[in-house]
């Protein structure tokens, strides 16, 4: 898939879910999704320095992970609105308009390619293989693709992949391009385009549950980054490398089943989900 549209579908705030939840619920689940980001690429990217390309940067580039003045963070946004309010804000050093899938960069530009909640809005159109491809081209020997996404095989996950299938997404939550991503299908998008892919699950909780069952379920929390509890995770990380002298796998992702936010499946569409 190659982007070509400006940011994700509308999203209509006349929604169910939207119209139960408090504000202060969603931000109490943000400051946890937050505080895990950190930690998962503190204790799991040896990096310490270096040059950060955040793609489909949105409002929020991913400094707080990339801090200055260590990391120099470029920001890209299909939206213009948005790229001039990262530049303006000096939430990135560089801010440009730009199309997940063909951008501009030189090769090995890049030690980091960030992706935060950009890949599932992206899997709507399509296949995610050409965004993958073009991080391990823009990826310098050692540097790593990150991508944070919600995970289909949490129950949150596939209860919104059901609303996407039953086309009732817009209604209950406000959008049709939501669609939580297979863990397996992530690590497989990576290996075929040269990377060495490892999975946390950075929160098990869900932003709509009441605080008191959000703090409880944050305990589950440190467990994200062992093998059999990470793909459960309700918010994915994906940390992707690209090995030293590494080169592009050619190949494609096998045929199944899966289905996008509109309820059609493409060949190499992402596993359905909101």
């Amino acid at each position: 898939m190659v982007a070509t549209s400006a940011g994700s579908q509308p999203h209509r705030s006349a929604n169910l879910l939207d119209r139960l939840t408090a504000p202060s619920t969603l931000e109490l689940h943000n400051e946890q999704l937050r505080l895990r980001e950190r930690q998962v690429i503190q204790r799991h990217m040896p990096l310490r320095c270096g040059e950060v390309l955040s793609v489909g940067c949105g409002w929020n580039p991913g400094r707080e992970m990339f801090p200055a003045p260590s990391f120099r963070l470029v920001a890209v946004d299909a939206d213009p609105a948005r790229v001039a309010v990262v530049a303006s804000c000096g939430r990135a050093d560089e801010a440009h308009v730009g199309y997940a899938g063909r951008l501009e960069f030189p090769d090995a530009s890049f030690d980091v390619a960030l992706y935060r909640l950009v890949l599932h809005h992206l899997a709507y159109q399509g296949s995610l293989e050409p965004v993958f491809e073009e991080a391990a081209r823009l990826l310098r020997p050692g540097g790593s693709l990150v991508a944070i996404e919600p995970g289909l095989w949490h129950p949150v996950g596939a209860a919104l992949a059901l609303a996407n299938a039953l086309k009732l997404s817009t209604v209950i939550h406000g959008t049709p391009d939501d669609v939580p991503l297979s863990p397996r299908r992530l690590h497989e998008h990576a290996r075929l385009a040269g990377l060495s892919p490892q999975l946390h699950a950075l929160t098990y909780s869900w932003r709509r549950l009441p605080p008191p069952a959000q703090r409880l379920l944050q305990r589950l929390d440190g467990l994200g980054s062992r093998p059999l509890a990470a793909p459960l995770g309700h918010t994915l990380m994906l940390i992707a490398t690209k090995r030293p002298g590494g080169s592009l796998r050619v190949g494609s992702l096998p045929r199944e089943r899966e289905h996008r936010g509109d309820g059609s499946s493409p060949h190499g569409a992402e596993a359905a989900s909101a």
